[in-house]
């Protein structure tokens, strides 16, 4: 069978590996966080992994407030303004990660989650894994369970479908993102990056977003990254066609493929250049407090959000 899946149970949670065998192509997913530790591709002799990863699972654990690296963001993502936010006339606020006076990264982003199912076939191999949030937090008292699916396919394809079902009595607030690191075979500033947003939303000095949206197109045409440090969060352009942004190396380019549930594109360079992170948002940050993105989520209902990436060998 052209699809295989390998899943190794030594470290504290499982990692999932799902290959295609024909082109040698993989990627990683650890049950810690749900996240994305490696995506490989093979390019004459040498394999690349575009995702800035941990060295394993137990590396994941213990680093993981450092840079939140792949981690899913839920349910809310990037800053929460003082950690906290209004619903139904009570204050909640939130206990978990502070960088400054700031909640940062929803609560969910170090989730043990099960292993719902693995399943190749000649066109694909998925894992799904699922995990139920109990309200343990304080500022985020409401239950939800939620689902991932990640599936890679021919094409060096790799897509990742989240699903959301909120287990209270009443309409919670939502939005979620994703937190991953990416470098290709050359150094950030060496790469070019494009994607095709309109607008641009305007931040405060701690990158809370004051309301405004600021037209821009800067990275409408491909753009090199050299001398340009970003911590931004832009609005997609519907009108545009597919891929919605790629970062492109001399040998590779990755293309960064979300659906409509993610309209907004967080980009962050980090002062050591050795990296950057393109995050896909269903919300802008503080989403809690400007509604900016905001999902109610209704009883028993599910939501869902799906984001694809896919590597091109370059000729």
């Amino acid at each position: 069978m052209r699809f295989r899946i390998n899943i190794d149970t030594t470290a504290a949670s499982p990692a999932i590996e799902l290959i295609d065998t024909a082109t040698e192509t993989s990627a990683t997913i650890f049950c810690f966080g749900g996240l994305l530790n490696s995506y490989s591709i093979k390019t004459n002799d040498l394999t690349i992994n575009v995702v800035d990863a941990y060295k394993n699972v137990d590396d994941a654990i213990t680093k993981k407030n450092t840079w939140f690296k792949s981690c899913r963001l839920s349910p809310f993502a990037c800053r929460l303004k003082n950690g906290s936010y209004e619903l139904n006339h009570k204050t909640y606020k939130i206990n978990k990660f502070y960088l400054g006076e700031n909640a940062m990264h929803g609560v969910v982003y170090d989730a043990i989650y099960n292993i719902a199912e693995a399943q190749t076939t000649e066109a694909f191999a998925l894992v799904t894994l699922s995990y139920n949030y109990k309200g343990e937090d304080a500022g985020y008292p409401f239950s939800f369970s939620t689902k991932l699916i990640w599936k890679l396919e021919a094409n060096n394809l790799l897509s990742v479908s989240s699903s959301v079902t909120n287990k209270s009595n009443i309409a919670i607030p939502y939005y979620e993102g994703w937190h991953p690191y990416f470098k290709l075979d050359i150094p950030i500033d060496e790469c070019t990056l494009q994607f095709d947003a309109d607008q641009m939303i305007e931040f405060d000095s701690s990158c809370i977003p004051t309301g405004k949206f600021l037209a821009e197109r800067k990275f409408e045409h491909r753009t090199l990254l050299k001398d340009i440090s970003l911590d931004n969060c832009y609005v997609l352009d519907r009108a545009f066609k597919q891929p919605k942004c790629v970062l492109r190396g001399e040998k590779i380019a990755l293309s960064i493929i979300p659906d409509a549930s993610y309209p907004y594109l967080q980009i962050f360079t980090p002062d050591h250049r050795e990296n950057i992170a393109i995050e896909n948002l269903s919300g802008a940050p503080d989403a809690f407090n400007n509604n900016i993105g905001l999902q109610m989520l209704q009883p028993n209902v599910e939501y869902q959000f799906k984001t694809s990436y896919q590597l091109e060998i370059i000729n």
